[in-house]
């Protein structure tokens, strides 16, 4: 019997591909609506025939993935954090991190494919088999704090443990007593969102509709601090009864966070997080731009509820600041923002040496679900993922994945696999036409154009 080569060797062992000679060979995108948001997915090709599958943040514009193509066509995408260190200039914060963040989900999909290895493995093994989802409920046909209730007594019913729920100014603006602010700005306000999203555009110019969108943004872009809105003690009481009332529904003893308090002041968060600290609430998100490091940590010795913030910060050096000033008690990423995989494991990582747990924001399609879950279960000091998709009857039909189950979050938990990469095998080409993006047609269109973009991209010199 003669010795194997080692060619012989490996022709009866059963491997993946070639990982050494993985290459990308073609970047492409299918944009989608209603999952819950607008989400364009993306897929890396390449040379043998592994497909990695990525997905940019909601509501973020694929040029933000597009223009990294030149930068990686002709690389190994097992090359994570050599191509991640290439491209993360062109991210940024909230949606502008969406571009680098979704490619770099797409290269770890890849790796786990090549190697026949579930992604969290390779992050170094799981904490957890199956990941709490925290449910988000909005306040729409939820004038009440007792209609709130009831639908998040539904969500319990369905097995979440875990709940979340908005509270603030966008309760009270049509309620008259309720706030302060320059007289005639909450009735631009008004006007300027009745605008954008009521309007019928039928007829107008290019411009005019530009317009429109432009003056709401520049309105509902004034941060926090710089609007003048207050609320009255006629506003805090309409708001403390109605966290009363959902309490008085669902128990005391289900977690449930509050969200979306609006563009109030620090003085105006802190009357609001004191009069609602008596209902024992997960958290209060978001209050104030997560950019006001000093301010968070004012509002966190002035409450005694957590305080959380996260979902729109780029790089886990910039979560830094507000954990050494004691800013927050849970931090809040999103994978599609921070700059991926890695860079969320690596911010929990760094939040738990301050003794803060780490949550996890989601509103995207199974793909960035799927992301997230996969660093939630490498992740020791994780919380809970959120679960923004119960209504979406086709969300699960997104993705085709051989081991995972038929209905992705069951009793209120995702339930990991050991499939290679994210576990998605294919995407449902199908559904995703019956959802595409009225302005962006086409399924996987072509985009050549951005084959050979190149500038000099030296921060240095």
């Amino acid at each position: 019997m003669h010795d194997q080569t080692y060619d012989e060797t490996l022709a009866h062992v059963a491997t993946h591909s070639n990982p050494s000679a993985l290459r990308i060979t073609d970047i492409r995108f299918t944009d989608i609506v209603g999952a819950p948001f607008h989400s364009s997915l993306i897929k890396v090709y390449t040379n043998q025939g592994l497909v990695g599958f990525g997905e940019v943040r909601d509501g973020a514009d694929k040029v933000y993935a597009q223009l990294l193509k030149s930068r990686l066509l002709g690389e190994n995408p097992c090359n994570i954090d050599k191509l991640f260190r290439r491209i993360k200039q062109f991210g940024g914060h909230a949606r502008q991190g969406g571009g680098v963040s979704g490619i770099e989900i797409a290269l770890w999909d890849l790796a786990g494919k090549a190697y026949g290895m579930p992604v969290y493995q390779m992050l170094g093994g799981r904490f957890r088999d199956k990941i709490r989802m925290y449910c988000d409920t909005d306040v729409v046909d939820k004038a009440t704090g007792k209609a709130m209730g009831e639908a998040l007594k539904k969500r319990m019913e369905a097995g979440f443990t875990f709940l979340k729920m908005d509270l603030g100014i966008g309760q009270l603006i049509h309620q008259p007593g309720t706030l302060s602010a320059p007289l005639g700005f909450l009735e631009e306000m008004r006007e300027k969102s009745r605008n954008r999203y009521n309007q019928n555009f039928d007829g107008m110019t290019d411009e005019q509709i530009r317009d429109i969108g432009n003056r709401h943004y520049d309105i509902y872009n004034i941060p926090h601090p710089f609007t003048g809105i207050h609320v009255t003690e006629t506003g805090l009481d309409m708001l403390e009864q109605y966290v009363a009332d959902v309490r008085s529904v669902i128990g005391c003893q289900v977690p449930l966070a509050i969200d979306h308090f609006g563009h109030i002041g620090l003085e105006d968060c802190i009357k609001l997080g004191r009069r609602i600290d008596k209902f024992n609430l997960a958290w209060m998100e978001d209050m104030i731009p997560w950019q006001y490091t000093e301010q968070y940590a004012r509002l966190a010795r002035a409450v005694t509820t957590p305080i959380c913030t996260g979902e729109d910060i780029y790089l886990k050096e910039n979560f830094r600041p507000l954990l050494e000033a004691g800013g927050v008690s849970v931090i809040h990423p999103d994978v599609l923002t921070t700059g991926g995989i890695l860079e969320t494991k690596k911010i929990g990582d760094m939040a738990q040496d301050y003794g803060v747990a780490m949550a996890i924001h989601m509103a995207e399609s199974p793909i960035a679900c799927l992301a997230a879950a996969h660093v939630a279960a490498a992740t020791e000091n994780f919380l809970a993922l959120e679960y923004h998709s119960c209504e979406v009857e086709w969300w699960d039909d997104i993705v085709v994945g051989s081991k995972l189950p038929k209905k992705l979050v069951q009793n209120g938990f995702i339930a990991m696999t050991d499939a290679p990469g994210l576990g998605i095998d294919d995407l449902n080409d199908e559904v995703l036409a019956e959802h595409l993006h009225p302005d962006i047609p086409g399924v996987w269109e072509p985009t050549d154009r951005w084959n050979k973009h190149y500038s000099n991209d030296r921060l240095w010199s």
